[in-house]
């Protein structure tokens, strides 16, 4: 599961920007961090916000210049900027549209296509669960007329890094013209997150913890999976324990 998160954004980018025009945009911030008694601290970097390990070094995820933004952390954060694979880590992305001169049906075609291919087709690597919580294909691509050309989903598998047993969770949306786009960062055409940790008993319970956790733009990844469909609350409840 080589360059996860990375990878699926840098496809995202370089399919569709080789003729954008990306704008500087101002310094980032300073990663701030907020100490707990639990092991765990709060880490906010821009316009993202997560609850991670104490021994987990974060970083930004890109230069200020990229539209690629967000947060990566772990052990050895940089090598998830490249090879090898990390054995454990976080990656939280978000892609600013209005930097990158591509339709917003492209994001979608991103968060169904190369960013879930990377995501799960990884070698060695198993997807165990997978839910779509929205999925309205573009007009262009055979969907509805006027459809929102949004989709969000989450899902969770194992894989086996070097010797090691690994757990992963992701969580990928792409806004559209959806609900979506009414929460969370106003020009973001794709989120994605991805945590892997080392197998364990708790390792499910925890990447749950590092999803849910997860905000962009003060909107939660279970705010943002709310916000794609109102279901009942009973089976909202459901998804979002699923997370």
């Amino acid at each position: 599961m080589r360059r996860l998160l990375l990878c699926c954004v840098v496809a995202l980018v370089a399919a569709g920007c080789r003729d954008a025009v990306v704008t500087a945009s101002p310094s980032a911030p300073e990663i701030l961090i907020t100490e707990s008694p639990s092991p765990y601290r709060e880490v906010t970097a821009g316009s993202v916000r997560a609850v991670l390990p104490d021994a987990w070094r974060p970083r930004f995820a890109a230069d200020t210049d990229d539209p690629r933004q967000g947060l990566i952390a772990g052990p050895r954060p940089k090598l998830w900027l490249g090879d090898p694979a990390p054995v454990e880590g976080y990656a939280a992305m978000w892609v600013d549209g209005t930097r990158v001169g591509v339709p917003s049906d492209y994001y979608y075609l991103a968060a169904t296509g190369p960013a879930l291919g990377l995501i799960t087709g990884s070698s060695g690597c198993d997807r165990t669960s997978h839910r779509v919580i929205v999925n309205h294909r573009p007009e262009f691509a055979a969907g509805e007329p006027g459809s929102p050309g949004d989709y969000v989903a989450h899902g969770k598998g194992t894989c086996t890094i070097g010797r090691h047993p690994m757990r992963w969770a992701y969580f990928v949306a792409a806004p559209g013209y959806g609900p979506v786009r009414e929460v969370g960062i106003p020009s973001s055409g794709l989120y994605v997150v991805v945590a892997v940790m080392r197998d364990s008993p708790q390792a499910p319970q925890l990447l749950g913890r590092l999803l849910k956790s997860t905000e962009f733009g003060g909107a939660s990844v279970p705010e943002l999976i709310e916000a794609a469909r109102p279901i009942p609350a009973p089976i909202l409840m459901a998804v979002l324990a699923s997370v």
